[in-house]
């Protein structure tokens, strides 16, 4: 089992621009949260949704099924709930419906007391030519620390 559980959802930074981020609890059952501290989950292709009773849930977050769970394990892409906070569910929902933006989960981990926990940030898509600036900076600052490493020998 690895000590240090830090999923992240790469896809997230490249798609969409961050504008504020929360550290959310996830309401787990057994095998779920085995599955988890084995590094066996994901979160590219997840969002999070409200439900009609005003609770936050991420969707489509896979986490796989537990080796040795038998006829009790869970069901991998199910929905979870998130736990904030009731003015921070507020502040979101309100951003959500009025701004256009959305809730992306930015990377699981698990924190020191052995609970799981998520940061999800509200975040606004990014154009096609937003994302042609991020890979030309990102390759910018590679041939940045190639030259400098080249300048040092």
């Amino acid at each position: 089992m690895q000590k240090n559980i830090n999923i992240k959802n790469k896809r997230a930074r490249f798609d969409y621009e961050i504008l504020d981020t929360y550290t959310a609890g996830i309401v787990l059952g057994g095998t779920e949260i085995k599955s988890i501290r084995l590094g066996k989950a994901s979160l590219s292709q997840s969002f999070c949704e409200f439900n009609d009773k005003g609770e936050l849930f991420v969707i489509n977050m896979q986490v796989d099924e537990y080796s040795h769970g038998g006829h009790y394990n869970h069901k991998p892409k199910a929905e979870r709930k998130l736990l904030l906070n009731r003015k921070e569910l507020k502040k979101l929902r309100k951003e959500v419906t009025t701004s256009g933006l959305t809730i992306i989960p930015l990377n699981l981990f698990i924190n020191e007391r052995g609970l799981a926990k998520v940061n999800v940030g509200l975040a606004k898509g990014k154009k096609l030519y937003d994302k042609r600036e991020t890979i030309k900076d990102r390759d910018n600052k590679k041939d940045l620390s190639r030259i400098k490493k080249n300048f040092n020998q």
